[in-house]
């Protein structure tokens, strides 16, 4: 019984994982996702939903008229089809902004005072689409589910063995995709975002070399907010300066747009 229970496991993870392969614009990144972009969307709609009723939303008329008008001129461009865009500023000190599934972006107070104009909203605005766009959130989903499914299969292997020598693998399996394949992942998942949101912000008619000098600001920003201490292999994110290095790499695909 065993035997059969892992060999179904093995057989429904390798139909998943041909079943949900997808492609990534501008990249072209081969990647898994499970959930259905309508089921994608419908999280994002519920998540955007309850934000707006636990955060409190801005109303000065400047800042939304900047974050509306940078907003669609982002939306024209991004490869999002049946996208229900809408664009609110939340009144927050953090330094942050999202783009959930289905067009719904926030933008928080506190970061504008970094990105101090309409290109470095621009820069912003364009890398949380962009995680939007190439289904981040559905593809780390699906990695998680896979993930599960490994741990179980491994707990089926391992069902025999010593509860110590069962703890410990566990306990190892669960460090190893942490490292291994979670954080890496999700590094590289923003490493994307950034790529793909320059040629956002190119085709929507703001200088993408614009974006270099928002993360210099966004790098000085976490430096005096004691955001440096993380090891690099722990962070979610890429080091300011690794982020900066690879912006100024895609640079010139990102300009020739912008001229054209």
């Amino acid at each position: 019984m065993k035997i059969q229970r892992s060999l179904f496991l093995l057989l429904l993870v390798t139909q998943l994982a041909w079943l949900g392969c997808a492609t990534v614009p501008i990249t072209g990144r081969r990647q898994l996702n499970l959930l259905s972009a309508s089921q994608e969307t419908q999280l994002g709609f519920n998540s955007f939903q309850q934000t707006k009723s636990s955060v409190p939303i801005n109303r000065d008329p400047k800042l939304n008229d900047m974050v509306q008008r940078v907003g669609k001129r982002i939306a024209a461009v991004a490869d999002l089809p049946g996208a229900q865009w809408e664009f609110v500023v939340f009144e927050s000190k953090d330094a942050n902004a999202f783009c959930l599934p289905g067009g719904k972006v926030g933008i928080y107070t506190g970061i504008l005072p970094i990105t101090k104009d309409e290109a470095g909203l621009a820069t912003v605005i364009g890398h949380e689409v962009a995680h939007a766009v190439a289904r981040h959130g559905a593809e780390r989903v699906s990695e998680g589910m896979m993930i599960q499914t490994g741990g179980q299969l491994l707990g089926v292997a391992m069902s025999s063995a010593n509860p110590q020598v069962q703890a410990l693998t566990t306990a190892a399996y669960g460090l190893g995709t942490q490292l291994g394949r979670t954080l890496p992942h999700s590094r590289a998942q923003e490493s994307e975002a950034d790529q793909i949101g320059l040629r956002y912000m190119a085709r929507a008619g703001y200088d993408p070399a614009e974006a270099v000098g928002f993360w210099q600001r966004f790098a000085a920003y976490n430096a005096s907010h004691g955001g440096g201490g993380t090891p690099w292999f722990l962070r979610t994110h890429p080091l300011d300066e690794t982020r900066i290095q690879q912006i100024r790499g895609w640079l010139p695909a990102a300009q020739a747009e912008w001229k054209r």
